[in-house]
């Protein structure tokens, strides 16, 4: 089964302690609590959900990637400046050996995991980003990116996207957490409200409205400057945060950014 086709654990990778790498690169972190620090990414390819706004395109509708051996990975991070390593994707816990790799990062770096909040970790994390998926993310045929069909995924992405106990339990187990919303105009709020309560419904832990970071939707300069300025007001208007997409305004939407 090909990348493209995993949907949940277990996972199909090859052989051993590999993952399917897409990038590996140091940049800027572009959003929520740390934008701006030097970090470096290690972008895994494969995801459970199908968001019809993905910005990873090649991780999820198209994936492409190097098989890579987790102390290969943890060789070429350790080649490279910054002492922030950011775990993203596509989706990075499909990966059992996501693990794996984070628990030989964990001594030596912060480690940030950018996470869709369907799947769950018990490897060492310093900042849960948690993004999870509204119901304006569901990809149809009319949204869907261009010479593609959701096909089943319309209903699959719709039936996974929350995960309320596994949301629970990565705000629970990380250091520090960040719920990290895409949104694509007021009509999201409500649901945000909703689906905020019921995470502190669930966690002990305590969910601040300064945890809740709200992100403009827009994978180019063009699309985020018809959508920030609304986003950033309803952020001010709700008690929330804002966060830029600072890797979009300084290179667009460059590879390795």
């Amino acid at each position: 089964m090909p990348v493209s086709d995993t949907v949940s654990r277990p996972d199909t990778d090859a052989d051993g302690e590999q993952l399917p790498i897409n990038e590996l690169f140091a940049s800027l972190q572009g959003e929520g609590k740390l934008a701006g620090v030097p970090s470096t990414f290690v972008r895994t390819s494969g995801c459970n959900l199908r968001c019809w706004f993905c910005d990873s395109y090649h991780t999820s509708w198209d994936p492409t990637h190097a098989w890579m051996g987790v102390d290969e990975i943890v060789t070429e991070v350790g080649s490279l400046a910054p002492s922030h390593v950011v775990v993203t994707g596509g989706e990075p816990l499909v990966h059992d050996e996501t693990t794996s790799l984070l628990s030989e990062l964990a001594d030596d770096y912060h480690l940030t995991v950018e996470t869709n909040g369907t799947l769950t970790t018990d490897a060492p994390i310093d900042l849960a980003s948690i993004s999870p998926k509204l119901a304006s993310s569901t990809p149809t045929p009319e949204n869907a990116p261009a010479d593609t069909d959701p096909g089943v995924w319309t209903d699959q992405h719709e039936s996974a996207r929350i995960d309320l106990d596994s949301l629970a339990a990565l705000v629970e187990h990380a250091d520090d957490f960040q719920l990290k919303f895409v949104v694509t105009g007021r009509d999201d709020v409500p649901e945000i409200q909703s689906l905020v309560d019921d995470v502190r419904g669930v966690t002990a832990r305590e969910v601040r409205d300064s945890d809740v970071l709200l992100m403009p939707e827009g994978q180019t300069r063009d699309a985020l400057a018809r959508t920030r300025t609304e986003v950033a007001e309803l952020a001010a208007e709700f008690g929330y945060r804002y966060t830029p997409r600072l890797h979009v305004d300084l290179w667009n939407d460059a590879p390795e950014t």
